[in-house]
Order: structure tokens, then sequence, then C-alpha cells
């Protein structure tokens, strides 16, 4: 089933007007700075949409004590750049950010941060849902969880290619 926010509006600004961030980094971030810096000198925004992803303690019904993520520096940035180019491209994003942690996290810790500031909330909502649907599926990342029983390396599950898959229908013109 679509989300009720799948829906593109027409774009009201070029892809190029979008200020787009990349950061992928080991040290943990500050959700209300990286707010706050979204929207640093414009006031056109009628709305800001975020989501922050933590590590789980579990998984697969396994306790996950840490999480190990590796990453092809550059590779990984300019993955992550074009998925921010390809939602500016369907929604009239004002600004767009996503950090991405790497290296080992513990349970609980924040592992990512998406942000989208845009004119209107639905642009916003879309555009931060496809962001992060797409950064699960395309995104070069590789997660080892360790938990009581050792590592294991963590798969691509199939729900996470349908949720990517069900923007296919919504590709710009």
């Amino acid at each position: 089933m679509k989300s009720p926010f799948s829906r593109p509006l027409p774009v009201a600004e070029s892809a190029a007007s979008a200020v787009l961030s990349v950061s992928v980094q080991s040290e943990d971030f500050d959700v209300a700075a990286l707010q706050r810096k979204l929207l640093a000198g414009a006031h056109d925004e009628g709305a800001v949409a975020c989501f922050t992803g933590y590590v789980r303690a579990a998984n697969a019904g396994q306790p996950v004590r840490l999480m190990e993520l590796e990453h092809y520096p550059g590779m990984t940035q300019r993955s992550i750049q074009c998925i921010l180019e390809q939602a500016s491209v369907r929604w009239p994003m004002l600004a767009a950010s996503v950090v991405h942690r790497i290296g080992r996290l513990q349970a609980g810790d924040q592992i990512v941060w998406v942000g989208v500031a845009s004119a209107h909330r639905e642009a916003a909502f879309s555009a931060c849902e496809f962001i992060m649907d797409y950064l699960k599926n395309e995104a070069p990342f590789w997660k080892k969880e360790v938990g009581p029983g050792g590592a294991r390396w963590v798969e691509a599950r199939v729900q996470d290619s349908a949720r990517a898959a069900r923007w296919d229908g919504d590709k710009p013109a």
C-alpha cells in the first residue's frame, strides 16, 4: 500500500536550488543542531521532516550488543548525494541533509539522521521517507552485528527493497 505522502508535488524549484548535505562520520550527532543548520538562512520553510535511526538491541530475535558499519569513502558519499538529488527532482525541497555514522556503535546509539526542509509538509514528509527508503537499499554500507552468540553480517531485507520499490511508479516524467 502506498503512503498517503507518496504523490510528488509539482517541482516549484530546480534541483540545483535545494541545499543538500551529506556527512558520513564516526562521531555522534546532535539532532537539534542538525535541524537548526537545515534551516539556516532560509525563511520559506513551512515544514521540516526528520528521521533519526538507532542501533536496535535485538534483531531477528537475537540480542545485539554492538554494530560495526563499514563503507567505501567517497563512493558512499556520492551514493547518498545522488539519493538527495533524486529527491530534489521529485519534491520542492529547500534543503536536505543526511548524517550516517560508521565504525563501532553500541545498541541504542544514533546511527542515521535525515532532515528535509520544504515550504509544505507533504513534500517534506515524502522526501524524507523516500531518502530513508533509498538509503536502506542503495547506500553502500556493510553492517555486522555482535551479540552473545558472536558476530553476523546483516543481510538486505525483502521488506526494505519493497519499501524502496513502491516509489518506482512515482518517478517524474
